[in-house]
């Protein structure tokens, strides 16, 4: 009809922002990136000793899996992250819960979280060692503790941004309060709280480190300061990449969680 009035056809635009896959790009972006390192490595803008090659931090993994110091070391960060990480997310999960629904723990918990929040946890590591131990215990408090505070502002603002109408539909029709909590607010959080988790998941990983290069024998960043003190580069960045894939993996594995959680949307 457009083109019989001579008008210009309208291109239609409700697709809402609606974001689309593109496998390839990730894939292209790494190759590019590695491609540029290896290529400035052989051409020697970046000398061995300041910046090592693709090639060689690839030698200096394949070396450290070939010895069983790569198991060690992945298998005592992981386990650490994963400890601290669960401790401090259930928590906050039960605080945040608890401020977003009850105005007495609102009212308590804001101030104290805000007071609280903005310590470094890391600094309150010769403490927690002093409180509980040179063991494992100081290293997973700490990563708990910062994963907590995050995680109770991202769940007290996601359950507090859930549309009103929504509680007092459900209310009008007579839903107990637990019916209310499971099948209105917490799904209707959930978005906010997995964005939280995202940006927890990224805390625990810097605490780890920190926490590791402080007080322990075994670990991806006790490994990355004893190869930095003995200037070995290749080792060095081969425990950066290895942050990096640990990163990554958690990264794919929270989109799973979130992908399977939010199929409703």
């Amino acid at each position: 009809m457009a083109e019989e009035t001579g008008q210009t056809p309208v291109p239609f635009r409700g697709g809402g922002f609606q974001p689309g896959a593109r496998r390839w790009a990730p894939w292209a972006a790494f190759a590019a990136i590695i491609a540029g390192w290896q290529l400035a490595s052989s051409t020697g803008l970046l000398p061995p000793l300041i910046m090592p090659s693709p090639y060689e931090v690839v030698l200096a993994l394949g070396h450290l899996a070939a010895s069983g110091d790569l198991t060690e070391h992945v298998g005592a960060s992981l386990s650490r992250i994963a400890w601290g990480w669960s401790i401090g997310t259930l928590a906050g999960l039960g605080v945040g819960f608890a401020m977003g629904i009850w105005s007495l723990a609102r009212s308590a918990g804001i101030p104290v979280v805000a007071a609280l929040f903005p310590i470094p946890k890391i600094a309150l590591l010769p403490l927690l060692i002093l409180w509980l131990g040179i063991d494992e215990a100081p290293k997973i408090a700490t990563i708990a503790l910062g994963v907590f505070f995050p995680t109770v502002i991202g769940t007290y603002s996601a359950v507090d941004n859930v549309p009103r109408s929504l509680i007092r539909m459900a209310q009008s029709f007579n839903l107990p309060n637990p019916a209310i909590v499971w099948k209105v607010i917490l799904p209707g959080a959930m978005p906010g709280i997995l964005a939280a988790f995202r940006i927890t998941s990224s805390i625990a990983l810097i605490l780890l480190v920190a926490a590791e290069m402080i007080g322990a024998e075994f670990g991806i960043g006790s490994f990355i300061l004893a190869a930095g003190n003995l200037m070995q580069t290749d080792q060095l960045v081969a425990g950066v990449v290895l942050l990096s894939i640990l990163g990554l993996t958690i990264s794919f594995v929270l989109g799973r969680v979130e992908a399977w959680l939010l199929n409703w949307r």
